[in-house]
């Protein structure tokens, strides 16, 4: 039995299919990148699984699946910049994973337009599935991530200086290590639309460049500040520490959250 493959359909259905993928890890991982390198990471995986459809060895079936793992490591290496070796068989099984569940979803929905698929439109709907399969994956990973979120530590912080009472939610992430370079102490970031509200505490005397680098991103600088004293509410009791450093952070923080500072875990101590 003989199928006839066109490789610019497989080539742009596996392109699409490479963009979803490595958006939904990167969703999962915390990683971040450029559409750019998304792009490039797709590219080269559909450019590759297409190449090692050619090649006359061994059947279709065995050559797609011993690329399968290389291309996926090359994706992740070109797109998030991930080099070692257990990070990156860890990253490939949660895109594998992803996979998984992004076949299944657009599976469930072709078995439900088979007469729709017949036609010759069937390339254009079944990219379309695949964007409505992705779409009903990012919600749901979206969900649970923000379920995940309420049951992390929020404690409230206030700023004595301010001419307002201003009551600030604060996240506490274990993961924060961000110290400030001189002397190593903890910084702790706030989003843009808070250090607004908080401008009037930042004194130029205070400022602090904290260099930063975050998973996916290149490195940079934040502006930072050091408050007199902040208070720190958490579990009924009050925590007061002086001379705390807080960064204003550019991204990573929407207007929107839950919170708008993240709190160094070492100011919870006593």
């Amino acid at each position: 039995m003989y199928y006839k493959l066109y490789i610019d359909s497989v080539f742009l259905l596996q392109l699409t299919s490479n963009v979803y993928l490595l958006s939904l890890a990167g969703l999962i991982l915390g990683c971040t990148a450029t559409h750019k390198r998304i792009w490039l990471g797709a590219i080269a995986g559909a450019g590759i699984s297409c190449m090692a459809m050619v090649i006359p060895i061994g059947t279709l079936g065995s050559r797609l699946l011993i690329s399968a793992i290389p291309v996926s490591m090359g994706m992740l290496c070109i797109t998030y910049r991930e080099h070692s070796g257990r990070k990156l068989i860890h990253s490939s099984l949660v895109m594998a994973g992803c996979g998984f569940f992004l076949g299944s979803i657009m599976i469930w929905i072709m078995n439900r337009m088979r007469s729709i698929l017949k036609g010759r439109n069937s390339l254009f709907i079944t990219l379309v599935i695949g964007c409505l399969a992705y779409v009903i994956c990012y919600k749901v990973i979206r969900w649970m991530q923000a379920k995940r979120a309420d049951c992390l530590a929020m404690v409230w912080v206030y700023v004595p200086d301010l001419k307002q009472e201003i009551r600030i939610k604060a996240l506490v992430d274990t993961g924060n290590h961000l110290t400030e370079p001189v002397h190593g102490e903890p910084v702790s970031v706030i989003s843009r639309k808070m250090a607004r509200n908080m401008s009037s505490c930042f004194n130029p005397e205070k400022y602090h460049a904290v260099p930063y680098q975050s998973v996916g991103k290149d490195k940079g600088i934040l502006n930072a500040y050091e408050l007199p004293v902040i208070t720190i509410e958490n579990h009924g009791k009050q925590l007061r520490k002086e001379h705390v450093i807080v960064a204003i952070c550019n991204a990573g923080i929407s207007e929107d959250s839950r919170y708008q500072m993240i709190l160094h875990p070492r100011l919870l101590e006593s």
